[in-house]
């Protein structure tokens, strides 16, 4: 009688067995396939980054460019592509992971294709910021990290995706450009930059010696170790800009690596100011007084 039991509990066991056996292998064949995508992702962004080192020596051999320039670009091409490949990746793991747990999904794709041409007729901005996105990296227009001002808006270049561009502005600000909105671009930071000096003299101020006192400082910031890896060339004193109604306005430039400019602006303005006080060279009074 006992074994007549357990004969009878173990047939119902087994045939429970039969029913969430299929079910609990799917599933896991399924894991297995999320951990494969997974892995494959991994694998690939490795990959891409190893081709990003070797990308920059064989620029780098051509002299194409600076490293700091070549390391922006292939930067920028490295996301977007890692972030390309990560996106087929997954989508083919979930087709398989779909199709694993015996979802029909050739309904759902053909859905998707007649949902898509539809959508695509009426989708014509999003082709647009795409196509938008693929010139920008194709020509090379911009890179992450570069300081920009697109469309009026300044900003460094924290991402470029085929839809959108993101910049961080100075106040730390994020702004999101759509690619196809874009219709001015300047890029304040491929392979040089310069930094614009002028201010404005009293119309009694000597003006000679004002001037001499900038090239004189543009020299002695040339040679400081602390900015002379910044400064790509010598100051450039262009003189006497114009001649305002309240005053003389002098003006120069100096040519600094990109991302720098401000640096180098910031310290050159100190120091003259510092050098035009200690010569007292006026400047005109402030408007109203």
């Amino acid at each position: 009688m006992m074994v007549m039991q357990i004969s009878t509990d173990l047939t119902k066991d087994l045939a429970r067995a039969q029913l969430w056996l299929p079910w609990a292998l799917r599933v896991a064949r399924v894991l297995v396939i999320l951990a494969g995508a997974w892995l494959l992702t991994r694998l690939a962004r490795r990959l891409l980054g190893r081709l990003r080192i070797y990308t920059v020596r064989m620029m780098d051999r051509r002299g194409e460019a600076s490293a700091i320039e070549l390391e922006k670009r292939a930067t920028t091409i490295i996301s977007v592509l890692s972030k390309l490949a990560s996106m087929i990746i997954w989508i083919v793991a979930l087709v398989m992971a779909l199709t694993e747990l015996t979802f029909n999904i050739q309904p759902l794709l053909a859905g998707l294709g007649a949902a898509g041409l539809a959508v695509g007729l009426g989708a014509q901005a999003l082709i647009k910021d795409w196509l938008g996105g693929m010139l920008v990296l194709l020509e090379d227009q911009i890179r992450i990290g570069d300081s920009v001002v697109i469309n009026g808006i300044a900003g460094s270049v924290e991402e470029i995706n085929l839809r959108t561009t993101v910049l961080r502005g100075e106040n730390g600000a994020v702004h999101i450009i759509s690619n196809g909105l874009i219709t001015t671009l300047s890029n304040m930071t491929r392979e040089y930059a310069y930094y614009v000096f002028e201010a404005t003299l009293a119309h009694r101020a000597d003006v000679d010696r004002a001037l001499s006192i900038l090239q004189e400082t543009g020299a002695e910031l040339g040679g400081d170790e602390v900015f002379r890896t910044m400064i790509l060339a010598p100051i450039e004193v262009m003189g006497v800009e114009r001649l305002a109604e309240r005053g003389v306005v002098i003006r120069a430039r100096i040519k600094t690596v990109p991302a720098k400019t401000a640096l180098v602006g910031r310290e050159l303005n100190r120091r003259v100011s510092v050098r035009l006080a200690a010569a007292q060279i006026e400047f005109p009074p402030a408007a109203g007084t």
